[in-house]
């Protein structure tokens, strides 16, 4: 289990774009399982839709591409690292998301190969799925802890 603390010590991302709350289960370099609360105080409830507030589809995608984020940068070897978007395949809608709702996202390793991973991501309300697929990150090195690193050797030269 993560807290948010521990989940922003892993991913980059940041309030407003910081899209999981926390993570209920980590079995690293195997699967994971976060949540995220959906609140009708989400600036994009006001414009999507007025009336009928549902949580747009490309957000549902990234809440659950975060959980697959935190997997693989919790693998070992991944420390440091930065998760890139390289494919999203196979992506279904099955029903929509709303404030009240607890978004809930299952991440599976399909398979890794080097820097490449491979994930399949179910997301689900009330135990009913929401939206599900495939998903392929690219590991980078993160350039702000190369810079710190560097920052760090040159002091002590």
């Amino acid at each position: 289990m993560m807290d948010i603390n521990e989940i922003m010590s892993v991913l980059q991302h940041r309030y407003p774009f910081l899209l999981v709350d926390r993570i209920l289960e980590l079995e690293p370099g195997q699967r994971a399982v976060g949540l995220k609360n959906v609140t009708v105080n989400e600036a994009f409830f006001s414009g999507h839709f007025p009336g009928n507030p549902i949580m747009p589809g490309v957000l549902i995608v990234e809440a659950m591409a975060q959980v697959g984020g935190v997997l693989l940068l919790a693998t070992t070897g991944n420390k440091g690292k930065l998760a890139f978007f390289a494919g999203i395949d196979k992506v279904r809608f099955r029903r929509p998301v709303m404030p009240g709702d607890q978004l809930i996202t299952e991440v599976t390793l399909l398979k890794t190969k080097g820097d490449i991973g491979r994930v399949a991501v179910v997301g689900r309300v009330d135990g009913q799925v929401v939206a599900e697929g495939e998903y392929l990150f690219a590991l980078r090195p993160d350039p702000e802890n190369q810079r710190v690193a560097v920052g760090v050797e040159s002091q002590e030269a």
